[in-house]
């Protein structure tokens, strides 16, 4: 017996797609490879949090707490206030904050942990933004809601226009999934964007699930955070200023240590204590070095300076290459440049079988909704490589499309 959820609604992994289309194609053996499909940064985790981990080895006999250890949580609230400006003593570390094994096990599980058997008297719905991060459709179709995709189309400055979805749908909804920086656009959702999210998601008692594990990879101001955001409404009534919002993060990219697997959610108080039942149960616990290792990253501040400057350099050095061509523009956040090259899949041959460099089709992000995927017409490239490494991938591509 199978679970049918996972054998007909959630179809390949977009880079198994991937590897079975360039599969029978032979890249010139004369090139070296060049992957810029996967948004895996390639500069090194801080000197100091390799060091944490490796001198915490009497750590790893011991089973670390579901909740987190309490230096990590204090460092979590305080890196929040400070990015974010938000009063001390504000968040509580035992309530308003939960670490997670990166920002994807955070994204996946509050589907299931804030998604009912009914909503309203019908099948919950869980938003999410089209294109999209593949945990958002996972945790929606395995907790049972059907999955809205809500386009984020280019007219619409590549954020989901959720004032499409109508009335019936939104008294049915439970979750509904926000990035910003969006994965792989690119696009920030200023202050009144997320207002006013915030406030139909509590009209119609939904959390807003806000992936912000990008918010520290920025090109010009620092992006504004879903919950400055909630904050500033001042509508309260009594209430947690956070209630119906949870944000997620991670250290993948603010710290090059994607493989810590270290991450947190923080928001709504009652979201924080389900996230934790549901780890008693069965979550990943974080090793007690990691945990150790991400409260020392999450407190110094030197390294994301240096993090975001790589990644300019790595703009400037596409601009300079690509000018306008692909409908080439510098992204507000994340690593991506999402480039309109007609047909991402034969673009994506190509690179391949000309260049031997490897992207990403638009399309495998994205999904159709009435009859048209509407990112077809993109790849996805990732900017993650040093410098000169950088240079050679992107004056490959312009060479061959």
């Amino acid at each position: 017996m199978l679970n049918p959820r996972l054998t007909e609604t959630l179809t390949d992994f977009p880079f198994a797609r991937l590897n079975t289309l360039i599969a029978p194609i032979a890249p010139p053996a004369n090139l070296s490879m060049i992957n810029m499909s996967v948004g895996e940064p390639q500069g090194r985790m801080p000197a100091f949090a390799r060091q944490i981990v490796a001198d915490e080895i009497d750590g790893w006999n011991r089973y670390p707490p579901n909740q987190g250890i309490p230096d990590l949580n204090q460092a979590i609230v305080e890196w929040l206030s400070r990015r974010y400006r938000l009063p001390d003593g504000l968040l509580d570390p035992a309530r308003h904050v939960m670490p997670t094994a990166g920002s994807k096990e955070g994204v996946y599980i509050i589907a299931t942990v804030a998604t009912p058997q009914q909503k309203n008297g019908a099948r919950p719905v869980i938003a999410l933004p089209n294109p999209f991060y593949q945990a958002y459709l996972g945790g929606a179709v395995l907790s049972g809601a059907e999955p809205l995709l809500v386009n984020a189309p280019a007219e619409n400055g590549f954020l989901p226009d959720f004032d499409t979805i109508d009335e019936a749908t939104w008294q049915r909804l439970s979750v509904v999934y926000l990035c910003s920086p969006a994965n792989p656009q690119g696009a920030v959702a200023n202050l009144d964007y997320l207002q006013k999210l915030i406030a139909r998601c509590r009209e119609y008692d939904c959390v807003l699930a806000v992936d912000e594990c990008y918010a520290e990879i920025y090109t010009r101001e620092a992006p504004v955070g879903a919950l400055e955001a909630a904050l500033a409404m001042d509508d309260t009534g009594g209430q947690d200023p956070f209630r119906n919002v949870v944000v997620f993060h991670s250290l993948s990219k603010r710290s090059n240590a994607a493989g810590l697997r270290s991450g947190f959610m923080a928001g709504d108080p009652r979201q924080v204590a389900m996230l934790l039942r549901w780890r008693t149960y069965g979550g990943p616990q974080i090793p007690f070095a990691v945990q150790k290792a991400s409260a020392a990253l999450w407190r110094e501040e030197t390294h994301p300076i240096e993090t975001r400057e790589w990644y300019r350099r790595n703009f400037r050095i596409a601009e300079s290459m690509l000018h306008n061509r692909f409908g080439y523009y510098t992204p507000a956040g994340g690593f991506f440049l999402w480039l309109d090259v007609g047909d991402g899949e034969e673009a994506t041959r190509r690179l391949w079988r000309e260049a031997h460099v490897k992207v990403l089709p638009g399309a495998y992000v994205c999904r159709e909704t009435a009859g048209i995927n509407t990112a077809e017409r993109y790849i996805r490239v990732a900017l993650v490589h040093d410098e000169e490494t950088t240079r050679e991938a992107v004056g490959r591509l312009a060479a061959v499309l």
